[in-house]
């Protein structure tokens, strides 16, 4: 196999399983473009008709053959029965060779591994979290799998290098005629965000939903006017199991002080101030900060124009308080959320396109002022692993991350310093997610490193009480306490590429060894 460095001296593969790969070249060094999908001419809908059938009949009316694409949204995260439902009915009617394209995966999937196993899936194209990351780490899946953020894979749909030729998406409420929604109903997850890109440009588009209504759903988050197919079963999901461990507020003292570390960060840092916009995500330290900002903005009286991201009910607690003008919605992380998405106005849908889609008109993160982001590993170059564990496994996916880095105008990584003895500020991350030049802070509970490329930041923060250091400091403290890290055991199979969001590959990631 013939290889190529790209700009962060990562070696990538020229071309793999016959497709020619872009070596990553810097955050903005792609000028646009894209957006060379053609959709396929459309059936035409007829006067009284409805779409009902069964999930049998769905599959084989989409023309679903050996080797294709089909995908599916993550809205109720490890809450999911629609996944495995379809996959498991995908195997008895016995195709094989599918390729699945999922926003997301989640513990909860782990029953598509046996699937992988008998040759239904032999590719993966999405995030994976869990189980089905760890069978692929140890090169249990046929094909080299491809993770893309939430930006990039509606990118890379609408650009047409991912093509869906069938989308099953998960709706709490729909119409016999395919208006479809996720507010309503017993399963209710809130936005379909992240299904909106498949809907659109998919061949065929199936929605499943446990919750029937007459003529018309409304509201509708996906049109009838791209839905083929409806299908009802009994459950598409636990919607109690939207909330994780990572979408939980964090107990742990060290983890407190670097949320409190980074809220104050951001008041000193000169973006906090009347107007200003922050993402928000899962994860028990930025859920923290959420809550500490409010306490701050409201201590200020300063109003912010708008929050953005996966929102949970400290978010929406902000807005009802009237200290944020607006919410732009991607999912839920709790189900507190959901009424305020179903019943306040400016608590708004936001499909994955308008969010963070690189060649977008409109791309929502370029107006972000402040992100606080999670990690598995950042280096001495800033750079920020979310993808693999330092011992090589694929156990996350990388959600907004690299979308909302590049985007906003402050960009910071909370992380406890170490966990379980091993080191999380390392000389070299294991697998890069996210380019340094694109993080501006790092804060641990032992100091915050401020990317020397950020001269203003170093500037204004003199004279703070915040405890600062350089992140070669920070990497040194961490080392006196958990000794140098041992590198991986890899193999030389890449079992996955980390596509950056504008479809070039920022990193690989190999085969560990059991």
């Amino acid at each position: 196999m013939e290889f190529i460095e790209n700009i962060l001296g990562r070696l990538i593969p020229v071309k793999i399983e016959g497709r020619k790969l872009r070596p990553f070249q810097g955050a903005f060094a792609d000028d646009g473009g894209g957006r060379k999908r053609v959709t396929p001419p459309i059936p035409v809908s007829k006067p009284g008709q409805n779409k009902l059938c069964s999930l049998r009949e769905a599959i084989e009316k989409s023309g679903l053959k050996d080797g294709m694409t089909i995908s599916f949204h993550h809205h109720l995260r490890d809450g999911d029965y629609v996944v495995n439902m379809v996959v498991d009915e995908i195997s008895r009617i016995g195709i094989k060779d599918i390729t699945l394209a999922p926003s997301a995966l989640f513990p909860c999937h782990k029953p598509l591994i046996e699937h992988i196993k008998n040759g239904v899936i032999t590719k993966i194209e999405g995030s994976m979290n869990g189980p089905v990351g760890e069978h692929v780490s140890y090169g249990g899946l046929p094909k080299v799998a491809v993770l893309r953020t939430h930006g990039g894979r509606a990118r890379a749909i609408e650009d047409g290098d991912l093509h869906i030729d069938v989308a099953f998406l998960a709706a709490s409420s729909a119409d016999d005629y395919g208006n479809a929604n996720g507010v309503d109903g017993a399963s209710a997850f809130g936005p379909m965000a992240y299904g909106y890109a498949d809907a659109m440009f998919a061949d065929s588009v199936v929605i499943i939903t446990d919750n029937l209504v007459p003529y018309p759903c409304a509201p509708y988050s996906i049109p009838a006017t791209h839905v083929d197919y409806v299908v009802v079963v009994d459950r598409i999901g636990d919607p109690e199991r939207i909330v994780s461990g990572t979408t939980r507020i964090t107990r742990s003292p060290t983890r407190l002080l670097i949320a409190k570390y980074a809220a104050q960060f951001i008041k000193e840092s000169g973006y906090m101030k009347e107007g200003f916009s922050f993402q928000t995500g899962a994860g028990g330290i930025s859920l923290a900060v959420t809550k500490m900002l409010g306490e701050i903005m409201e201590e200020e009286g300063i109003r912010a124009s708008f929050i953005n991201g996966g929102l949970s009910t400290f978010a929406v607690n902000l807005f009802k308080k009237g200290l944020v003008a607006a919410l732009y919605d991607g999912q839920v992380f709790d189900r507190g959320v959901i009424e305020s998405f179903r019943n306040d106005i400016k608590h708004v849908e936001t499909p994955m396109t308008m969010y963070a889609n690189y060649h977008s008109k409109g791309c929502l993160v370029n107006r972000l002022d402040v992100g606080f982001l999670g990690a598995t590993e950042v280096d001495v170059d800033f750079n920020v692993n979310c993808n693999t564990h330092s011992d090589g496994l694929l156990l996350h996916g990388i959600g907004g991350h690299t979308d909302v880095a590049a985007g906003c105008g402050l960009t910071l990584i909370t992380i406890p310093s170490y966990r379980k003895r091993i080191p999380v500020v390392r000389e070299r991350v294991t697998t890069v997610t996210t380019p340094g030049e694109t993080i501006d802070a790092i804060v641990t509970e032992r100091g915050i490193a401020i990317n020397p490329q950020r001269k203003d930041l170093i500037e204004r923060m003199k004279g703070s009480n915040l405890p600062i250091v350089t992140i070669e400091e920070l990497k040194d403290k961490v080392e006196k306490i958990t000794g140098k890290p041992e590198p991986p055991r890899v193999k030389d199979r890449i079992i996955a590429l980390i596509e950056y969001r504008d479809g070039t590959i920022i990193d690989v990631v190999k085969e560990v060894e059991k």
